[in-house]
């Protein structure tokens, strides 16, 4: 079993990883859905809002900590290689670096940005919205699975 400092940081990788993925089952399962029955100008103004809301302190501490303890936890395993929970540690890690964090980058970040740069009350912002909506929805699913499934490696490495 994984013990010390190690047993720490894999607990702290639990947590962020699963804080972060229930944030995002939430936008998928009601935040999103609520925001697509609003009319055009009202789902972009929201949506700007919350993505503006989304970058302050308490929220980028988890996202951004998680994905820095997540790097720890692959470089620190790479070193050691223990005899237990090496597999479940990588997969936790990568799970969240690359199927959360840089799903984030790639797909949900651009397409937040495209839509700031849109009057939410314009012809160009109410054409956007369904798009926005599906596309970013389907990304965020994935970076949903991605989180729950980097915490749940994480315990699997614990047990």
């Amino acid at each position: 079993m994984i013990d010390g400092p190690y047993f720490v940081l894999t607990v702290l990788g639990v947590l962020g990883t699963g804080l972060v993925a229930g944030v995002f089952c939430g936008f998928s399962t009601f935040v999103m859905r609520g925001l697509a029955t609003l009319p055009p100008a009202q789902g972009v103004a929201a949506m700007n809002a919350i993505n503006v809301a989304a970058v302050t302190p308490p929220f980028m501490v988890v996202f951004l900590g998680s994905a820095v303890l997540c790097a720890v936890i692959a470089v620190v395993t790479f070193v050691l290689w223990p005899e237990e929970g090496t597999v479940e540690l990588l997969v936790g890690s990568a799970l969240y670096l690359f199927g959360s964090f840089g799903l984030t980058m790639v797909a949900n970040v651009p397409r937040n940005d495209a839509l700031l740069k849109l009057e939410p009350g314009s012809s160009e912002a109410a054409a956007y919205w369904p798009a926005y909506v599906r596309e970013w929805t389907m990304w965020n699913h994935v970076r949903t699975a991605a989180s729950a499934g980097a915490a749940l490696a994480y315990v699997l490495a614990l047990t």
